[in-house]
């Protein structure tokens, strides 16, 4: 990996929802290498304190660094709320993050200015979603909606089970009794949901999906700086997890809809 061109974007994130960001690069990026690097020993980060989710951010930050990317996402919402300002320090490749990519299309395409956001309890309380959306636009008016539910029905592979329509209904209510337009989905495991969530916001209101967001921020990145992988062969991905929990490859494969073929297990 001589030339900056040639090196893997690197993706990483708590532990398996990312899987739904490096879909996304795959489609819209489709000869750049990729690593990816799931924190699967110590997830969920949700519950954790800020001084931990920081330090953990640092060790993955640093582990990336020695592989060459030349390209940071955090896919971590959590992390992007709290432990921004220490990856930015540790890295010597442009970052990007779901929370900044997401809200600057919400802001974007509102046109009520009304906004949902729906994420972890962690995520919601930062106020990470509104403050970025405000940043952008001081007029919106934003409507955020814990769902702590949602991560383990995706993960148990409920996507269109009649449970979780009962609760994704339950969440919703009264997020979409305020007239919005437009709905962040602020986690990365819920655009495996988008379906079942269209259908119960209704088709009047867009659904932003973190994911197609940052693929669409990080194309245009790659384009700018003109490190687009020039070899047109079939790229090489990699993923890095601290523990090979019994579902991951399962699970893995159905965020991706592709065979994960080269999993490493990394101790920090």
């Amino acid at each position: 990996m001589n030339t900056i061109t040639n090196r893997p974007i690197g993706v990483f994130d708590s532990g398996i929802g990312g899987l739904t960001v490096v879909r996304s690069l795959m489609e819209h990026l489709p000869f750049e290498n990729i690593i990816y690097f799931g924190d699967t020993a110590r997830v969920p980060y949700g519950i954790k304190s800020v001084e931990t989710i920081n330090l953990y951010a640092a060790q993955i930050t640093e582990f990336l660094m020695k592989k060459e990317v030349k390209l940071l996402i955090v896919a971590c919402n959590t992390m992007s709320a709290v432990a921004l300002q220490t990856i930015k320090d540790l890295s010597n490749v442009p970052v990007l993050e779901v929370i900044d990519a997401s809200a600057k299309i919400a802001a974007k395409d509102s046109r009520t200015k009304s906004i949902g956001v729906i994420g972890t309890p962690a995520t919601i309380n930062s106020n990470a979603y509104a403050r970025a959306i405000r940043l952008l636009d001081k007029e919106a008016k934003i409507f955020s909606q814990p769902c702590p539910l949602f991560v383990p029905l995706v993960e148990e592979g409920w996507l269109d089970h009649p449970a979780t329509r009962l609760i994704a209904q339950e969440y919703l209510k009264p997020v979409i009794a305020e007239k919005i337009d437009t709905l962040v989905l602020g986690c990365t495991h819920y655009p495996l949901l988008k379906p079942l969530l269209q259908d119960i916001a209704g088709q009047t209101v867009k659904l932003i999906d973190s994911a197609e967001a940052m693929a669409d921020i990080a194309a245009n990145l790659i384009a700018q700086q003109k490190i687009y992988n020039q070899n047109r062969r079939s790229p090489d991905y990699l993923f890095c997890v601290t523990d090979v929990p019994y579902r991951f490859q399962t699970i893995g494969e159905r965020f991706l809809g592709r065979t994960i073929s080269r999993i490493e297990l990394v101790k920090l």
